[in-house]
């Protein structure tokens, strides 16, 4: 399917600037925020009953958080919300609108979480804080949401890896988890030879091969560490059922895919579905988009099935 027209009439906006790794980590994130925080309509929000910044306890002392809450009564499903952003950008602001979505679209309580980001702290620190934050929603979902059977984790791009790689500990030490979102995730840091979308989508699609070359190497001290490579990681079997959503004009698509086979082979229930048109960011682009704006309605649904 072509690029959809809207997502195309924008590309020059999103693909201007200079690749990411030719300036600093600094620069990199202002322009990030430039685009998600500064020029953002705040009509665009999703309304939401309410909003509150806290902060959790990670590995390093309290991190930054914000709690989303519906418009719906009783006990509602948790979500565990990690933005994207390369491991190297992106906070609970330049999330805030994805955040918002989720909170209303599914009805359920969102917690968005600040992780430390990379280069200054390379893997496995924002890893680690993701599972802190996980472990702090499971002790705290009496007043969250109320239902630890309904606790789930999302992310997109960076925020999907450290979501699957948050499974995955779930699994491992025995915390509740219900459902896993991964939108256009990140699962494997060794090989884009495996991948041909790597080279497909290498450029005009705002998101570079380059660009994500330099994220990588930012975040990953051992690229083939199964809780960053997770499609490296030798057993998938008893995970929380998982929606992957990849998009057709996204370097990222294949390994997103991969995945999700390779869950669906490990036993794990999974519902994947490739966006067509779309590039990788799409879920912050509803606003511009209608293909996307559809994409984004159908993953909340998705998702709100799967915690129903």
């Amino acid at each position: 399917m072509p690029l959809d027209p809207q997502i195309a009439a924008i590309l020059p906006l999103l693909s201007g600037a200079p690749p990411l790794a030719d300036g600093s980590p600094d620069s990199a994130r202002a322009g990030f925020r430039l685009f998600t925080v500064d020029l953002r309509d705040p009509a665009i929000l999703a309304p939401v009953l309410s909003s509150e910044d806290v902060s959790y306890p990670a590995a390093e002392g309290g991190r930054a958080a914000r709690i989303y809450r519906p418009a719906v009564d009783g006990p509602v499903p948790t979500i565990l919300f990690v933005h994207g952003g390369g491991f190297v950008m992106g906070d609970i602001d330049t999330h805030d609108d994805q955040a918002r979505l989720l909170c209303a679209q599914v009805g359920a309580v969102v917690v968005s979480i600040d992780y430390r980001l990379a280069p200054e702290y390379p893997f496995p620190s924002g890893y680690l804080d993701a599972l802190a934050a996980h472990r702090w929603v499971v002790q705290a979902v009496d007043e969250l949401g109320g239902d630890v059977e309904r606790i789930a984790v999302a992310g997109d791009s960076a925020g999907g890896t450290l979501s699957a790689g948050v499974a995955l500990a779930a699994r491992d030490g025995g915390l509740p988890l219900a459902a896993q979102l991964l939108i256009y995730p990140g699962t494997d840091f060794v090989d884009s030879e495996d991948h041909p979308s790597r080279v497909e989508n290498a450029e005009g699609y705002f998101l570079t091969e380059v660009d994500m070359r330099w994220f990588e190497q930012s975040y990953a001290a051992d690229a083939a560490d199964p809780r960053a490579s997770v499609l490296r990681h030798p057993d998938l079997t008893g995970l929380a059922p998982a929606i992957v959503a990849v998009a057709e004009f996204d370097p990222l698509r294949d390994e997103g895919e991969a995945y999700a086979a390779a869950l669906e082979k490990a036993g794990v229930p999974v519902t994947c579905t490739r966006y067509a048109g779309l590039i990788h960011g799409f879920f912050g682009l509803g606003h511009l988009s209608e293909a996307a704006k559809a994409a984004n309605l159908e993953i909340c649904a998705q998702l709100k099935a799967l915690l129903a």
